[in-house]
């Protein structure tokens, strides 16, 4: 017996951090602004709004260099404690409508509205009240997607930003995954995107006209996951708990590491933050792996990863290596991370 389709919905604020800040400061109206580092602290973008975008600055770019796109944008330091606030009272308003929420991110969550009996049971009148409610009560504007699932409901969010609603039925599924482009998928980057390319693939439809073997051959598991997508199909439930996969932290340095051994110097620093970070975990997940990031002065980046239950600075440094011959050129960030077991992992491995 097959059961009814999920109603969900993908809630994203629009330029969230930004919007929090103009919504603070009435003489930011109008005007580029972003949320980052100090330009001359080799600081980076969080986000920016609109008008900023439209000089061409992004998240994660250089602050010095959104400058030169942008010579009139504001950069405002970021304020996290104000942003999980209002983060936290955008999710009391989901609350009224569903207790099946999941986080992704302090601007980003999906709402599993299957059971809702509010406006009857419709996503579509509950994702425009919710974008109704936050507008009028904090202040800021939200997208939403309504589909039967989340892969849709995420898609669909991005449709219309921003503050947009797009709605996507059991009846639609096919003809919009079919015309979708596949660097829209969840997943696919700029390399896959290019692999597919390649293979002629560009939209859901080409896609699907691909076997499952080929696929599964030239992109292993993510093959599996592409062809399930190319149906718009995507099982995965809407979780109110999310178990935290990795820990890491990283540092932007205000001159370049000149060479291996100057980063290598760096490495004990960053570790010692990891394991403060890691001792604050509560309960401490099982280590299964560790990386190390690395960032170039052209800003190209490379992440190596090594599975081991027992990390210790001589891996770090090994990892390092192998990030470092990747490039050969000076360094503006690195970071350093572990991967975490499920909790079912039976027991928290000591470290170092």
């Amino acid at each position: 017996m097959s059961h009814p389709p999920r109603k969900i919905i993908h809630v994203d604020c629009d330029c969230f951090y930004a919007a929090v800040e103009v919504r603070d400061d009435r003489s930011l109206r109008g005007r580029p602004v972003a949320v980052g580092g100090d330009p001359h602290r080799r600081g980076v973008i969080a986000t920016c709004n609109y008008p900023a975008r439209q000089f061409g600055v992004h998240s994660a770019m250089a602050s010095s260099q959104a400058l030169r796109l942008c010579p009139d944008l504001v950069i405002v330091p970021p304020n996290f404690d104000k942003y999980r606030k209002v983060s936290a009272q955008i999710h009391d308003i989901f609350r009224r409508y569903t207790s099946l929420i999941e986080p992704l991110s302090l601007d980003e969550a999906y709402l599993d509205v299957s059971a809702s009996e509010q406006y009857d049971n419709s996503a579509t009148r509950i994702a425009d009240a919710i974008r109704h409610e936050v507008r009028q009560e904090i202040g800021i504007t939200v997208s939403a997607g309504v589909a039967p699932n989340k892969f849709l409901a995420k898609i669909a969010s991005d449709w219309r930003k921003p503050d947009g609603l797009f709605v996507i039925t059991p009846d639609d599924i096919d003809a919009f995954v079919q015309q979708l482009p596949v660097k829209k998928i969840h997943g696919v980057g700029p390399r896959t995107a290019e692999k597919l390319a390649e293979l002629g693939i560009q939209t859901g439809a080409d896609l699907r006209a691909r076997p499952l073997t080929e696929l599964v051959e030239r992109f292993g598991r993510f093959g599996h996951r592409l062809h399930e997508l190319s149906h718009g199909r995507d099982e995965r439930p809407v979780k109110t708990h999310r178990e935290r996969k990795s820990i890491s932290t990283e540092q932007t340095y205000s001159q370049d590491l000149p060479t291996l051994e100057a980063c290598r110097r760096q490495l004990p620093e960053l570790i010692g933050d990891l394991e403060r970070r890691y001792a604050r975990l509560d309960p401490a997940p099982a280590v299964r792996g560790v990386m190390v990031k690395v960032k170039f002065n052209d800003f190209t980046q490379t992440t190596v990863e090594h599975a081991d239950p027992a990390p210790n600075l001589e891996q770090f440094e090994t990892l390092l290596n192998v990030g470092w011959a990747r490039g050969e050129r000076p360094v503006r960030l690195l970071g350093v991370g572990y991967r975490l077991a499920e909790a079912t992992a039976a027991q928290q491995l000591s470290l170092f």
